[in-house]
């Protein structure tokens, strides 16, 4: 993707792709730590996600990061489907943590008693379940900073999935301390605790 570099002298530099106009970009600017205000003046469709008060470019997923993403959430919505559990949403889509954390994960549920923060343009507080399947670029933030805020904000179950390793992590949300409720590699199966009976095989997905 060819990309144009940067706004005005004093503004902050983005690397944009060549769909949007930096002109766009010329009312953010130049802050150590950025709010939802800024995040807001972006481009729709723009591919960032704000991280601890910082745009983080998202980059476009590869072909098999798409399809295990997909596999993942044709299984979980065949069972949210049958069991009427609540609703299921993949990127991009906003979740609003807090003014200094939006962040667009691959998959997350939110259940039938908690519809309410799912707003007109963005979830309006932590989901339920959060998935993130790993990239190159995006390791660090699912596993370090996003996991962290993740705990905080009170998603009650994170999943990781390692593509290379062909692993899944589930986590579960104790007191704001996550622990791991359920996990496979290479072969096996994993279970939600949030979606009871819930099972994934991992050869289903990798």
């Amino acid at each position: 993707m060819q990309t144009v570099k940067g706004v005005k002298e004093g503004q902050m530099e983005f690397l944009v792709p060549d769909v949007y106009d930096a002109s766009m970009l010329d009312d953010i600017p130049l802050k150590e730590t950025y709010t939802y205000e800024d995040y807001a003046k972006l481009p729709e469709g723009a591919p960032y996600q704000l991280i601890g008060g910082e745009f983080v470019m998202t980059l476009s997923p590869t072909p098999y990061h798409q399809e295990i993403s997909q596999k993942l959430e044709f299984r979980i919505l065949s069972y949210i489907e049958k069991n009427n559990s609540g609703r299921l949403y993949h990127a991009p889509l906003d979740v609003f943590l807090s003014d200094s954390d939006v962040y667009q994960p691959d998959i997350m549920f939110i259940s039938r008693k908690r519809l309410q923060i799912i707003g007109k343009k963005k979830i309006e507080g932590a989901p339920d379940i959060v998935i993130e399947v790993l990239s190159p670029g995006t390791a660090y933030y699912d596993l370090r900073k996003k996991y962290k805020v993740y705990e905080e904000y009170g998603v009650r179950e994170y999943w990781i999935v390692d593509p290379e390793l062909k692993k899944i992590e589930v986590y579960e949300n104790q007191n704001k301390n996550f622990k791991i409720y359920s996990e496979a590699e290479g072969e096996g199966t994993v279970s939600s605790k949030v979606l009871d009976k819930l099972i994934i095989s991992l050869h289903e997905v990798f």
